[in-house]
């Protein structure tokens, strides 16, 4: 069935680069974006250097990331993206909670944010939105940045978490969804003595003396944004 918005065949095709480090995830992204008569992958990558090069290259119309990649995160590529061309239309398809990163994917320059576990039509709607020069967020989105804007209970400890670099907030996230440090370590491919490291300073920044009041303070937090 064809999806609202979707132009006849013979019109040219937006040309699609994804970032994203799973290539089974890759490659099932790639096969759906490539069945519509408007769009087509015109390069994959699975790290933010090999992305940074190829995206030089190919000039797209639109490029995927994901926030989780090896090394530099997925908001590190796409302020080094913006900064060589500001103009450059990104969207974030990303497990992590829309909640969580989508107002720093967009200071970063990004101009969407949408969820990997959202329906096929409303990824494709996103994609097509961010390429007609709009920004793409979720209802929910609107609606919790609207909340934060009039204030709610968890407003000081959001201030506190501004001071986070983008990793340390991910770290800070796992954390309080009770992973261990090498759970950590795997699911952002880092080691565990760098894990370490960040939980070091996640204690520093926050004023936290142990690493129990890290993972309380994790804790509450994961679960105010849930709730």
């Amino acid at each position: 069935m064809a999806l609202p918005g979707k132009p006849t065949t013979g019109q040219r095709r937006h040309q699609v680069f994804l970032v994203e480090d799973h290539p089974v995830t890759r490659e099932g992204f790639a096969q759906l974006i490539n069945f519509q008569t408007d769009l087509q992958v015109c390069g994959q990558a699975g790290t933010a250097g090999q992305a940074f090069t190829e995206i030089a290259a190919l000039k797209p119309d639109l490029v995927i990331v994901d926030i989780s990649l090896a090394g530099t995160s997925g908001i590190e590529l796409i302020k080094d993206l913006v900064s060589r061309d500001p103009i450059l239309r990104i969207l974030v398809l990303s497990t992590h909670d829309e909640a969580l990163y989508a107002e720093r994917a967009l200071r970063a320059g990004a101009r969407g944010y949408v969820m990997k576990h959202e329906a096929t039509e409303h990824v494709m709607t996103a994609i097509r939105q961010v390429l007609s020069g709009r920004v793409y967020l979720s209802e929910l989105m609107h609606n919790r940045l609207l909340y934060k804007v009039v204030g709610g209970v968890s407003a000081a400890l959001a201030s506190d978490l501004g001071q986070l670099s983008d990793r340390e907030l991910e770290v800070f996230q796992l954390i309080g969804e009770g992973r261990s440090t090498r759970q950590i370590g795997d699911s952002l491919h880092l080691s565990v003595s760098t894990v370490e490291t960040y939980r070091a300073h996640l204690k520093q920044k926050l004023g936290l003396a142990n690493a129990t009041e890290l993972v309380q303070r994790a804790v509450q937090w994961v679960h105010t944004r849930n709730s």
